[in-house]
């Protein structure tokens, strides 16, 4: 029986929710390390909807846990409902929706507050010293619950390859320890049993950050 997987989306879609490219890259390396992925999703409304051709808000009103079924083909949980005995390891996608939805870092940046329910799930699964997997933007996650904890979204320095490396800045603000790797890499917190690695915070090709989420799926997979 291979390891079972939580994975936590944050709707669909990468300025509004789950980033969709990184959901499926975890999703299909978990097939291949042969785990069973379990996906869950909050039932909450979504902090805006985000017109993806114009990158602009509009009026429309979603819901994440609804959204987040299409990208698990309508196999999906509640958040809510999630048991962590009958679970080996949690794992994040990024996307904005981690920052809008599950969080309020898009908005508050260090000051942010994280959803109750993915704060209680994320200190769960830390408390049974399970793994967990992050990318992309989700490391801000365990960078605001976990003091002191060691995290890579990539590169600390902004150029026109990271242009989003001043949350690793923001993440040192909060007391963690922030490790430059390059989008194909990993960082393992080995106390913590936090899986790390920078994903879309790159400006890379699609398929560097497929195999750096494969490196931590594949990593996740062997800790749990």
């Amino acid at each position: 029986m291979g390891k079972r997987v939580a994975v936590v989306l944050a709707g669909c879609g990468v300025y509004d929710g789950s980033e969709i490219h990184e959901s499926s890259a975890v999703l299909v390396h978990l097939s291949r390390e042969g785990a069973q992925a379990e996906v869950y999703a909050p039932d909450i409304d979504q902090m805006h909807v985000v017109d993806h051709v114009k990158g602009q808000p509009t009026q429309e009103k979603r819901n994440v846990l609804v959204e987040s079924a299409r990208i698990a083909r309508g196999n999906i949980k509640d958040l809510a409902k999630l048991d962590v005995k009958g679970l080996d390891a949690l794992i994040i996608p990024g996307g904005f929706g981690v920052a809008k939805n599950l969080s309020t870092w898009a908005t508050q940046g260090k000051n942010c507050v994280i959803s109750k329910a993915v704060e209680d799930v994320l200190k769960a699964f830390h408390a049974a010293k399970k793994p967990i997997g992050l990318c992309c933007i989700s490391p801000v996650l365990a960078a605001k619950i976990f003091p002191g904890c060691e995290l890579t979204v990539g590169h600390d320095t902004e150029c026109e390859k990271w242009p989003y490396a001043k949350t690793a800045e923001t993440m040192k603000e909060l007391g963690c320890k922030h490790v430059n790797k390059h989008v194909t890499e990993i960082h393992v917190d080995v106390k913590n049993k936090l899986v790390t690695t920078s994903a879309f915070m790159c400006n890379a090709p699609i398929h560097d950050i497929y195999d750096g989420i494969g490196k931590m799926v594949k990593e996740v997979v062997r800790l749990a």
